[in-house]
């Protein structure tokens, strides 16, 4: 029934807003409906009479449902344009939320705490256990910006035309910030087809040079000769969320390896 009242299209879009299987098939069915009780919309829409109760107080609670006080209870279905509006304000009322908590935890004596633990720690632990693979472009992206907000002497950045737009996009403000307090920041990268606002912004914060004519491609980030992160998949043949790097906190192959690889083409390179 519920295929015959919204298309798969509709469908993926509510799961990609959070809904789950249940929540997805009982809103299009009360949407079609308008108003219903549970045994109606369980039988509409081949969700189990036991769990329909549940999922509609969980559509309610995120605004895609209103409960009616009446024997039996019926619901009602938010239009579709309000309900999306009411999950937006959810999420930024969450997160506004989770932001205060995680600045007041960033203040007080807990935090320190916890570092003392992961210094101790860390003093324990060999090197070569400060490796892993971060899946997701979104991954690498984290991790990325905690590199940038530890550097204290240079951060070495090699990537493609892709990498250094979302480069700017991402982490334009970091980098700035790195600059102010004294890091030095190079970024390699093939040059044609940058949009130039892209290289503007960078002009001011690092040192860029062109590598369209090394034949080297890829993408690498070395911070301070101790840390990082590497590409272990091409940008341009790779969907986002199954892009792949490596990352890895070691003096020997940051410091020792790659960086004189960097040296070595930011040497071959066109300066601008």
């Amino acid at each position: 029934m519920v295929q015959n009242i919204a298309s798969q299209e509709v469908m993926d879009i509510l799961k990609s807003l959070g809904l789950n299987s249940y929540e997805r098939k009982l809103y299009v069915t009360l949407i079609a409906k308008g108003t219903s009780n549970a045994g109606t919309l369980s039988e509409l829409s081949g969700v189990p009479r036991s769990r329909t109760y549940d999922v509609l107080e969980s559509l309610a609670d995120k605004g895609f449902v209103v409960i009616q006080s009446s024997k039996p209870l019926k619901y009602v279905a938010i239009e579709p344009k309000e309900a999306l509006e009411r999950l937006k304000s959810s999420h930024q009322e969450k997160y506004k939320t989770i932001v205060k908590r995680i600045e007041k935890v960033k203040k007080g004596k807990e935090l320190s705490e916890l570092q003392k633990l992961f210094r101790d720690g860390v003093e324990t632990v060999n090197p070569t256990q400060f490796t892993g693979a971060l899946k997701g472009r979104n991954s690498m992206h984290q991790q990325m910006q905690a590199l940038i907000r530890n550097a204290k002497k240079r951060f070495l950045l090699m990537t493609s035309v892709e990498g250094l737009n979302e480069l700017y996009e991402n982490h334009n403000k970091l980098l700035e910030s790195a600059s102010k307090r004294g890091v030095s920041i190079k970024i390699a990268a093939p040059l044609g087809n940058v949009n130039k606002e892209v290289l503007k912004g960078f002009k001011s914060i690092a040192e860029i040079r062109d590598i369209k004519n090394t034949n080297v491609s890829g993408r690498l980030v070395i911070a301070d000769g101790k840390e990082l992160i590497m590409a272990l998949t091409k940008d341009t043949e790779t969907h986002p969320t199954q892009d792949l790097h490596l990352w890895s906190r070691s003096d020997h192959a940051a410091g020792e390896m790659l960086e004189p690889l960097f040296k070595m083409v930011w040497n071959n390179s066109n300066k601008i």
